[in-house]
């Protein structure tokens, strides 16, 4: 059975690159009928965080990419927080120095820094140089003695310098400087390389799907894998993710974090559907993928050896697509939530008011939060005036006396609702002479204080008569000077 793993580090959110990781592990286990563990790595006490971890869980969960075993799940290779396995590592760092694979070593960062400056002189890699590989059992009692703190070095027999990826294929690092790494560190917590070797194995991971830049890992870790004889599994590093720019992803290529895209109004399944396609590609020319497809069409044949390039624009049309795609049913709860989140007061508007709003908005927005910035004059008493439209449309001649026309009309129209309203202003326009554009803009800048709006009279029909009899009180005053 195919056994895959996600296992971020709770030293900060949860970012774009990482979930991408998760989803590609999910995709490939949901595709082969197989197993996705969620596994902590959480030893770096001083920088993992509670609320690190809680965000990790929430994000994933807010996605849908749910997992078989970990964290509030649990399984048969429990525990999934490394932190709680440290006597495991342990005992497995004392069997390769029990069997002469791994020693103690005690030379001090002072000693450490001071022979890296050496090799640097020289115009050498620094490495480490083996000083305590073959100490005496006498020079290690003595160092304990004098109270000198210890580390764990794996002993570097016999350096792996090529192995076979996935989706790389041959990976070769013939040129590398090989040296004893550390596998235990003086705190009694297990280096990175060790830790995940250990875990891998005991949880019967089967492929290891992780970014490009745990390449130059896995000679450690296989090496690792091979002083215990155990059989390693499967590489498969993808592609990094790069900012339009081709460099590294951040805060300025858009929000890298998350739960910042759950904030900003990204539906789920369009950031899956985003995500998934940075790096891999269906055989279809399909850009639109379902969960279903995604998993039935996934595999690592079609993932790129190229790193992906983020595209905020394409996320936008994605997500665009999404909402227009969600049956309004579906689409309402999501808009009630979202503005109700903003703007409180909204909770007394009528059920048929909510679907009448989402329909009106659900072809004009690509993510919530332009939907809470769009419709903001719907909730706001003392909604801003667009100073350019003010001066663009407002501020004609005409505009006053055409202003308190339309309010003795609106006045007359018992049923107010959008085809009356309308029917009732174009006579209006008409008798006044004024084309659409002379008698809409106006009045759409008054009611709203933008220029650019959902069709007039379904936004006045929302509106209601009194508020729109309000609004266009409030534009005179501005146009009077008394705003």
């Amino acid at each position: 059975m195919v056994r895959v793993r996600f296992a971020p580090s709770p030293t900060g959110p949860l970012h774009i690159g990482g979930v991408r990781t998760a989803l590609f592990n999910w995709l490939f286990a949901r595709h082969h009928q197989g197993k996705f563990i969620l596994r902590i790595e959480d030893t770096d006490v001083s920088r993992s965080r509670k609320e690190m971890v809680e965000g990790i869980i929430e994000g994933l969960r807010w996605l849908g990419l749910d997992w078989d075993e970990g964290p509030e799940v649990g399984g048969p290779y429990a525990p999934y927080f490394q932190s709680q396995r440290l006597s495991i590592y342990q005992k497995y760092a004392q069997k390769l120095v029990e069997e002469e694979k791994a020693y103690f070593c005690f030379c001090t960062p002072e000693e450490l820094e001071e022979r890296r400056k050496i090799f640097l002189s020289r115009g050498e890699v620094p490495v480490y140089d083996g000083r305590c590989r073959n100490l005496s059992p006498k020079e290690i009692e003595k160092f304990i003695a004098e109270g000198r703190k210890k580390v764990i070095r794996f002993k570097w027999e016999k350096p792996v310098t090529s192995f076979q990826d996935l989706i790389h294929g041959k990976i070769d690092f013939g040129q590398h400087h090989f040296d004893d790494f550390v596998i235990m560190k003086a705190d009694g917590t297990p280096t990175y390389n060790f830790a995940c070797v250990i875990d891998d194995h005991l949880m019967e991971i089967t492929h290891v799907i992780r970014g490009d830049d745990h390449i130059t890992n896995t000679p450690r870790q296989l090496a690792i894998y091979f002083s215990f004889g155990w059989s390693p599994p499967e590489f498969a590093h993808i592609p990094l993710i790069l900012g339009p720019d081709r460099s590294k992803l951040s805060k300025r290529h858009g929000a890298t974090e998350l739960l910042e895209y759950r904030k900003k109004g990204y539906l789920p399944e369009a950031l899956i559907n985003f995500l998934a396609l940075l790096g891999w590609s269906p055989d279809t020319n399909q850009e639109i993928l379902g969960r279903e497809e995604l998993i039935n069409s996934f595999s690592l044949k079609q993932v790129t050896k190229r790193n992906a390039i983020f595209n905020l624009n394409k996320l936008n049309w994605l997500n665009g697509e999404y909402i227009r795609r969600i049956p309004l049913k579906e689409f309402i709860p999501r808009v009630k939530e979202t503005i109700i989140s903003t703007f409180p007061d909204s909770k007394r508007f009528p059920p048929q008011w909510w679907e009448k709003f989402s329909s009106l908005y659900q072809s004009r927005i690509k993510n919530l939060s332009q939907l809470v910035e769009d419709s903001s004059f719907f909730f706001l008493k003392d909604y801003p005036f667009d100073k350019e439209s003010v001066e663009e449309f407002l501020k004609k001649p005409y505009v006053p006396s055409m202003l308190k026309k339309i309010q003795q009309e609106i006045q007359k129209i018992a049923n107010f609702k959008a085809p009356l309203i309308e029917e009732c202003l174009r006579k209006l326009a008409e008798k006044l002479g004024l084309s659409g554009k002379e008698f809409i803009h106006p009045l759409r800048v008054a009611l709203t204080g933008k220029k650019v709006s959902p069709p007039l009279f379904e936004v006045m029909e929302l509106l209601g008569k009194e508020r729109c009899l309000k609004r266009i009180e409030r534009a005179l005053n501005l146009l009077e000077g008394k705003e």
